[in-house]
């Protein structure tokens, strides 16, 4: 018997929550840049569904798979459920491994939603996608921290 499966609720092995086909959030548009803001974080592979029911062989037999791309996969937080946006040889590879988590960066756009509606003052999640308000530079362009005290 394999046990890195979770148990379903039916008694049968399975490896994620469950398989979509496409994306049942709305597109939130991020970037590479964007998603590079977002700090990884550890996720069961038990708790994520995927957005995509195709798997390639090669892909996941490669070890440079990620060479051109992310370290980290790429998950959506959207009505109480996580979606494997990116990443997905990277689960199967880690499963394959007899590991049950993976290192991903979470789109919270539950968080997100509830804030820009004013509804949480909560951040338990960082609102990912909002950036930090722009400082002017000095005369020279460079921005120094708040840290720092000028001399003159």
């Amino acid at each position: 018997m394999i046990r890195w499966f979770s148990p379903h609720r039916y008694g049968e092995a399975v490896i994620f929550k469950g398989v979509r086909d496409g994306k049942p959030y709305p597109d939130h548009q991020l970037s590479i840049r964007d998603w590079a803001k977002i700090p990884p974080r550890q996720l069961r592979l038990d708790q994520l569904i995927t957005v995509t029911t195709v798997l390639a062989l090669d892909k996941l037999l490669s070890e440079d798979s990620t060479f051109y791309g992310d370290l980290f996969a790429h998950a959506v937080r959207w009505h109480g459920d996580m979606y494997l946006e990116d990443g997905l040889h990277r689960a199967v590879r880690s499963a394959l491994r007899n590991r049950h988590i993976i290192h991903a960066r979470l789109l919270d756009l539950d968080n997100v939603a509830a804030v820009t509606q004013g509804k949480s003052d909560d951040f338990a999640t960082p609102p990912t996608g909002f950036e930090q308000p722009h400082r002017p530079g000095d005369d020279h362009g460079w921005t120094e921290p708040d840290s720092v005290r000028r001399v003159r």
